[in-house]
C-alpha cells in the first residue's frame, strides 16, 4: 500500500503539478496550483483505499471496479473545492485524474499477475476440493509439522475429525503467529458464495441480517429516491416516448413478483417486449416468466433497455413504497419463485431481506433460469444476506455501473 501511494503521488500529483508550475502548458496561480495538488493527493488517497477495500470483497479484484472509484473520490473532492469556492487549475486536476487512472490500471495488471495467495492445506474433510478454486495456490501439506516459509496461510476443514498431532499443529501455528483458516469462509471469502446444508449449522451466527443496518438502509433509499428522481425523471420521460413510438402497447409492463418476507407485489418496469396474454397453466406461466437468450418477444429499444438495465428504472416507484431497495436480492416472478422453491431446500430465506434493482448475484453471474444457475445464484444470495453492510452495497452500486455500461448477463 505504501508503494502504491508513492507511485500514485509522485506520478499523478507531483508530476501534474510541477507541469503546470514549470509553465509547460499555462501559467497559473500559485494558489491554484497548491489547491488542485493537495486535491489530488486527497482524491489519489480516497481511490486507492476504495480499490483496496473493495480488494476484500470475491471478484472485486477487477479493472472494472478502477474507473468508478477513482471518478467518485475525484468527484467528491472537486463538489469540495467547488463547495468552499477555492481557486484551481482544471489541468492540474485533469491530467492527476487520467495519470492516476493509468497508473491503478499498471498497478493492477502486474498485482494479478504476481501477487497470488499461497495456502498450505491440512488434508481431511472438504479442504481437499480448494483446489477447484482459481483464485489461489494451494499445496497440500503431508506431515502434521508447521510450515516454516512466509508469509505461511494454513488452512483445514475445522468440523472434520482431524488426528491428533494435525490437531496439535495447528494449534501450535495460531500460538506461533501464523494464520490458521477454515475452509468453509475462506471458501466463502474467494468465491463470494455461501452455501447452506442444514439452517441448524446456524452459518451466519443469526438467521436475521443486520437489524440496525435494515432501519438505516430503508432511510437511504429514501433518500436516494429524493436525491435522484428529479435527474432521472427527463431521461424516463424521452424513455417512455420511445417506447411509445417503436411499438404497440403500453409503455409500463407490471408483473407479480416474490418479495420482501415471501409477500408478493406488482413490480413495475417500462415495457421490453411485446405485449401478449396471460397464461393460466403453471407450466406455461413459467416457461413465459423466463427470458431466453435472442428471445423475439424483445423489441428492438428493449433490447437497449435490458442491456443498459434502463428498463429497471420505474421500479423508484417500488423502492418508495417499501416493496423494493435500490440493492438487493432480485425478485423472481411468482411461477419462478414458486418453482425454485419447490425445488431447492432454502430458497425462501433469500426473501428475508428486501428484493433490489441490483443486487450482488447480477454483478456477478448476470441472469439466468435453468435450477443448476439459480443454486450458484441462491449461494450469492446467501453471501449477500450474511455480509449485509453499508459497504457491500456500496461495492455492489460501483459494481453496477460498468455492469450498465457493458450489458454484462442481459437477456
Amino acid at each position: 500500500m505504501r508503494f502504491q501511494i508513492v507511485l500514485m503521488w509522485a506520478l499523478s500529483v507531483a508530476a501534474p503539478g510541477l507541469y503546470v508550475y514549470l509553465g509547460f502548458i499555462t501559467a497559473e496561480s500559485n494558489r491554484a496550483i497548491l489547491n488542485s495538488v493537495v486535491a489530488a493527493a486527497i482524491a489519489t488517497l480516497t481511490g486507492l483505499m476504495i480499490l483496496r477495500r473493495v480488494d476484500d470483497f470475491p471478484g472485486m479484484r477487477s479493472y472494472s471496479m478502477i474507473l468508478p472509484s477513482l471518478a467518485a473520490s475525484y468527484g467528491i473532492v472537486l463538489v469540495g473545492i467547488l463547495g468552499l469556492r477555492l481557486v484551481y487549475s482544471r489541468v492540474v486536476l485533469t491530467s492527476s485524474f487520467v495519470v492516476a487512472v493509468l497508473t491503478a490500471f499498471g498497478l493492477a495488471f502486474l498485482t494479478e499477475r504476481l501477487v497470488k495467495p499461497i495456502f498450505s492445506v491440512v488434508p481431511g474433510g472438504d479442504a481437499d476440493t480448494l483446489q477447484d478454486i482459481d483464485e489461489a495456490r494451494w499445496m497440500m501439506l503431508d506431515t502434521p509439522v508447521v510450515p516454516q516459509h512466509e508469509p505461511c496461510l494454513i488452512v483445514a476443514d475445522f468440523r472434520h475429525d482431524h488426528a491428533a498431532a494435525w490437531e496439535r499443529m495447528l494449534a501450535e501455528a495460531a500460538i506461533s503467529g501464523r494464520t490458521v483458516y477454515h475452509s468453509k469462509l475462506l471458501r466463502e471469502s474467494l468465491t463470494g458464495r455461501v452455501t447452506i446444508e442444514h439452517l441448524s449449522e446456524n452459518s451466519f451466527g443469526s438467521l436475521l441480517p443486520n437489524h440496525a443496518y435494515r432501519r438505516v438502509k430503508r432511510l437511504l433509499d429514501l433518500v436516494g429516491v429524493v436525491l435522484l428522481l428529479p435527474l432521472l425523471l427527463g431521461p424516463m420521460a424521452m424513455i417512455a416516448m420511445i417506447i411509445a413510438l417503436d411499438s404497440p402497447g403500453g409503455i409500463f409492463f407490471r408483473q407479480e413478483r416474490m418479495g420482501y418476507r415471501g409477500q408478493t407485489f406488482r413490480m413495475v418496469k417500462f415495457r421490453s417486449m411485446r405485449p401478449r396474454d396471460a397464461i393460466a397453466d403453471e407450466h406455461g406461466a413459467r416457461e413465459d416468466a423466463m427470458t431466453r437468450s435472442d428471445d423475439d418477444r424483445v423489441t428492438r429499444i428493449g433490447r437497449v433497455l435490458r442491456r443498459t438495465r434502463l428498463d429497471e428504472l420505474p421500479q423508484i416507484v417500488n423502492i418508495l413504497r417499501g416493496e423494493m431497495s435500490w440493492i438487493g436480492p432480485r425478485p423472481e416472478a411468482v411461477p419462478l419463485s414458486r418453482w425454485y422453491e419447490s425445488e431447492i431446500p432454502f430458497y425462501s430465506y433469500r426473501h428475508i431481506v428486501r428484493p433490489g434493482i441490483s443486487g450482488w448475484a447480477q454483478v456477478q453471474q448476470g441472469h439466468v433460469t435453468d435450477l443448476d444457475a439459480i443454486n450458484q445464484k441462491l449461494s450469492y444470495d446467501f453471501y449477500y444476506i450474511k455480509y449485509f453492510s453499508a459497504w457491500l452495497d456500496i461495492i455492489i452500486a460501483l459494481r453496477t455501473i460498468p455492469t450498465m455500461i457493458g450489458g454484462f448477463g442481459a437477456r
